[in-house]
């Protein structure tokens, strides 16, 4: 997760929302859930209004505050609440849903407008981890295509396969310490810029620069097995420590992903005018919406 440092316009106005404190003061435990018994009214005040300007400061930062501070913030998240909850009743706490039978849970992250977040309910550090290639390894990234509904959910509309976005960073530009997969919409630039893949002949890399950024891209007819692209890198980078160094971003490479298939960019910091992050290439702020 990429830390944001600006508090939003309306910074300002304390959230009133007993959800919203309880989330910041799940994400941050160290946020106290009532005054200590003896602290007069006037104390009592002055600490709820500190507990609200740090739930503010949790979502202006999209949990950067939290990260720097404690990178295992979503694994408790998920592994703490969402999946035991799950367990105990079929709710998914505070998740937007739980598949334990997928081994994954959709988190929607604090920061963005429709930004959510596929995350692992065993414990994986990140894209270096060796579990995500074991032959019987979880599907993420056709689990996190599959769950893009709650990207339109929260935009209330529907996208283009091609308008929307998977992205995982390496291990070198990331916060936490729990894999997690970006799910949000993709720059309308970049769109117009891959649009030139979509009839491209399938698993053949082609080199393209985003934003004076070199990538590799390739175009997939499915996201598993062999097609995972997590194994595609890794055919490339067979070792942990070659792929801590890199980055993935998943798109539709036409409008329907059954009839285009699917776009696999990939950079790292081994690579001239390369990246560990592709996270730029979604657009947080989904302005794409607001043109449609």
């Amino acid at each position: 997760m990429t830390a944001r440092q600006v508090l939003p316009a309306d910074a300002g106005r304390l959230p009133r929302s007993p959800r919203l404190l309880n989330a910041a003061r799940a994400a941050c435990p160290g946020i106290s859930r009532r005054p200590a018994i003896g602290i007069n009214m006037r104390a009592r005040r002055v600490m709820g209004r500190m507990v609200a300007f740090i739930a503010v400061a949790v979502i202006a930062s999209g949990c950067a505050e939290i990260a720097a501070a404690d990178p295992d913030a979503l694994w408790k998240i998920v592994g703490g609440q969402c999946v035991p909850e799950a367990q105990a009743s079929g709710r998914p706490g505070q998740c937007t849903s739980v598949n334990l039978a997928g081994h994954y849970a959709i988190l929607k992250d604090i920061f963005g407008r429709t930004q959510h977040l596929l995350i692992p309910t065993e414990r994986v550090a990140g894209i270096e981890s060796p579990s995500i290639l074991e032959p019987n390894a979880p599907d993420y990234w056709a689990d996190g295509w599959s769950s893009r509904k709650v990207v339109e959910a929260s935009l209330k509309q529907p996208l283009a396969a091609n308008q929307f976005g998977l992205e995982i960073n390496s291990e070198f530009r990331r916060t936490q310490q729990q894999l997690h997969i970006h799910m949000d919409c993709m720059r309308p630039d970049v769109i117009d810029v891959l649009a030139a893949y979509r009839k491209e002949k399938p698993d053949q890399w082609r080199w393209e620069t985003l934003g004076g950024v070199r990538y590799r891209i390739m175009r997939v007819t499915s996201l598993t097995q062999n097609n995972d692209p997590f194994r595609i890198v890794a055919r490339d980078h067979p070792d942990s420590q070659t792929m801590a160094t890199q980055t993935i971003l998943v798109t539709g490479a036409g409008p329907s992903a059954d009839q285009d298939g699917w776009l696999v960019l990939n950079s790292g910091l081994d690579v001239d005018n390369g990246t560990g992050t592709a996270e730029g290439l979604l657009d947080h702020a989904c302005r794409l919406a607001d043109a449609q």
